[in-house]
């Protein structure tokens, strides 16, 4: 048994603002299924402060780090059998935002260093600490050059990279607020551009770094997805690895779904005809079986592919399709999408926002979900969209091309659809072909419902790989 702890920006259930999130919310709770220990530390924002005003004061402890002198509050709290803490400090973290700020380089090299000096205060004793993306990717070189007790030279580092375009990369001023000698930006090991980068320091330092889909890992040694970063990762060699994401399977599970009008399963999957109609009826779309819907759940930017949506939109209205899209970002966009509604009458819908409801049931009463992204270190969406036997149509990139297996009309194979180049044409043809299957081919459809919906999208794999790479270390 091995004791893991999580840093992180974000997390659930107490914070949320992408993908992150999700994971830290999930894959420690796996892994203490598994016996292992786990906890995590995150931020005390001031959302997480008015939501969960019953966390439990710790202790009160001081940070140095460089110009940085500052008390802070540790709190915690225990759901199952992970254990929270939270590291508050108002004059960083009492805002209305979790990120975006002038000063982010200066308020997460605290948080690294108040996660590390939280140690000796807390029971909990790590094996390995698990840092995620640029918010926490100086703690390894903190943890291996700063301090001098040798319980701190006893941890392993596992450094995870959920997105590499988001680097975390600040001015050379920002090293004010870091313990290290110039010798670390001098020698290139914190130096990016004529600034310093908060992932490269957790590339090099960590003793391992993962990504969230074996594509993926490959990709990022690339010039077109390495993000610059490609000659840095390929000096880790075997020590860079990828580990495709799980999903919630409790909260995604069309069997239980309050949100849904009726429940479903693998079983007995006819009221997934009745979710069709439901949302049809609620969105203002024309009530009918036959007709495929089309969802899109999806961050409105140019890497989630909505460029090339915009520019087919015609071409895919013409066929005998409605669509739904659900989402925010982009304001080009968000004033494109506004006008599908009044073109396309009761056949096609925009939801500008987020509502978790309309999400789940856009997941359960659609018949194909589209994803045709520019690039997808793991994705989420399309790992749903299989529990609820709706079909993905993919770009084959990342986790996309990791997780969903495209159909073969000859053998019945496949759990969705997918296309290989970033080309609207290229799109366009395997959507008229999955149309096609829909409409002409009942029996192949309804089996591709029953292999996508049979997929193991819960974190028990992803656990068990990460189990072993803790072991190993």
């Amino acid at each position: 048994m091995k004791n893991i702890l999580f840093v992180s920006g974000e997390g659930l259930p107490f914070i949320k603002s992408g993908g992150l999130a999700d994971v830290i919310g999930s894959l420690p709770a796996a892994l203490t299924k598994r016996g292992e220990g786990a906890a995590v530390v995150l931020p005390m924002y001031k959302r997480i402060i008015e939501k969960f005003p019953e966390l439990k004061e710790e202790c009160t402890f001081r940070v140095h780090s460089g110009v940085i002198d500052k008390q802070c509050v540790l709190y915690s709290t225990k759901i199952d059998e992970v254990i929270y803490y939270f590291i508050r400090q108002d004059d960083y973290f009492y805002r209305d935002g979790l990120y975006g700020y002038a000063d982010d380089g200066e308020r997460f090299i605290f948080f690294c260093h108040a996660a590390l000096d939280m140690l000796p205060h807390i029971k909990f004793k790590p094996d390995v600490i698990h840092t995620n993306d640029w918010h926490t990717g100086m703690i390894p070189i903190m943890c291996k050059q700063e301090y001098t007790d040798p319980e701190y030279k006893k941890y392993k580092h596992v450094y995870t990279i959920h997105n590499l375009l988001f680097q975390g990369n600040f001015p050379k001023e920002t090293m004010r607020c870091l313990n290290l000698s110039d010798h670390y930006w001098n020698n290139g090991d914190i130096k990016f551009d004529n600034g310093i980068s908060f992932m490269k320091a957790g590339i090099i330092y960590a003793d391992k770094v993962t990504t969230v889909s074996q594509t993926y890992a490959r990709e990022i040694l690339t010039s077109e997805y390495g993000e610059r970063m490609e000659k840095v990762l390929a000096n880790k060699g075997d020590n860079l690895l990828g580990i495709v994401n799980g999903i919630d399977i409790d909260n995604w599970n069309p069997s239980t779904d309050k949100a849904l009008y009726k429940n479903y399963s693998i079983n007995d999957i006819r009221n997934k005809k009745a979710c069709k109609r439901s949302l049809q009826y609620q969105l203002g779309l024309r009530v009918a079986d036959d007709v495929m819907l089309i969802g899109i759940v999806t961050r409105l930017t140019w890497q989630k592919g909505m460029h090339l949506i915009l520019d087919k939109l015609t071409n895919i209205m013409n066929q005998d399709v409605q669509l739904v899209i659900l989402g925010s970002g982009d304001n080009y966009i968000e004033n494109e999408l506004k006008k599908i509604e009044s073109t396309y009458p009761h056949r096609a819908v925009f939801y500008c926002g987020y509502n978790e409801e309309l999400s789940h049931r856009i997941y359960a009463g659609c018949d194909l979900f589209l994803m045709p992204s520019l690039f997808e270190p793991c994705g989420i969406s399309q790992l749903i969209s299989m529990r609820y036997g709706t079909i993905p149509l993919v770009r084959e990139t990342g986790g996309l091309k990791d997780t969903v297996q495209p159909f073969n009309e000859y053998d019945g194979t496949g759990t969705g659809f997918s296309f290989r180049y970033f080309r609207g044409d290229e799109m366009m043809h395997v959507l008229a072909y999955a149309i096609k299957v829909y409409y002409y081919n009942k029996a192949g459809w309804r089996k591709l419902i029953r292999q996508a919906m049979s997929v193991d999208v819960s974190w028990d794999n992803s656990a068990r790989e990460y189990s072993q790479l803790y072991e190993s270390m």
